[in-house]
């Protein structure tokens, strides 16, 4: 096999883990391991290998009855979420400028031209994926592997929680938000890099957590009771008034 090809094991990873973020898995699918296995090629020992590390980044739940499902996040969760991910990306901020490199630009560039590319021709659920993976390649260049590791999980698990409870938006308000960002690191300017950073994460919050919708209620008879006392109030009032 050539170095450069991806195992059957992380090919069976990856194929998960990219299918959960993109939600073409949603929250709280069964992933029976016979049934991966046969569509992934690979043994129910690789498969089990790939659940395991999807399980340890909490994308997937280890199931009651030795099914796994994908993970559904609950609002506690994903706020703790994003409380820690805040704090390690204002930390990628702060180390890549002090490590700052021409070639770091190019690299941040080039995945925003992908992004760029994917916004034009690709579905939102694919840009969104990119969308996080610049926020990984941006760890990457801060030179900590356990920071990337961790800041990884959490973008992934923000992907998650997107699928759960989110809005849907325009990819180019990302894409704008990564390009401001970029110029600012560009320029070592730390103040107006952390702003960005804060405003951004900000934003993505606010859409992965949207109001709670009220639950409908489509039961007959208390929609016809709503709607009859509805109608019967002007009624009465107008007969008071005469």
């Amino acid at each position: 096999m050539n170095q450069d090809e991806p195992s059957k094991s992380e090919v069976a990873y990856l194929a998960l883990k990219h299918a959960v973020i993109e939600q073409a898995l949603t929250p709280g699918t069964k992933l029976p391991e016979d049934t991966l296995a046969a569509h992934l090629n690979v043994s129910r020992t690789l498969v089990r290998e790939a659940l395991a590390r999807l399980i340890a980044e909490g994308l997937v739940d280890a199931g009651r009855r030795r099914t796994a499902t994908v993970a559904q996040p609950s609002r506690a969760e994903a706020h703790n979420v994003f409380e820690a991910r805040a704090c390690l990306e204002r930390e990628v901020v702060r180390l890549v400028i002090e490590r700052w490199t021409p070639s770091m630009g190019a690299a941040l560039e080039g995945h925003l031209r992908d992004e760029e590319d994917a916004a034009r021709t690709q579905p939102p659920a694919l840009c969104a994926r990119l969308a996080g993976e610049f926020h990984i390649r941006l760890a990457q260049l801060a030179g900590n592997p356990v920071i990337t590791r961790y800041l990884s999980e959490l973008v992934s698990r923000c992907s998650l929680i997107l699928a759960i409870y989110g809005n849907t938006h325009s990819p180019q308000c990302g894409i704008d938000e990564h390009k401001a960002l970029i110029e600012a690191l560009r320029r070592r300017d730390a103040k107006a890099a952390l702003r960005l950073m804060d405003a951004h994460l900000a934003s993505i919050q606010q859409r992965a957590l949207a109001p709670e919708k009220k639950p409908v209620d489509d039961n007959l008879g208390g929609i016809l009771d709503r709607y009859a006392a509805s109608v019967a109030a002007p009624a009465r009032r107008a007969r008071k008034v005469g």
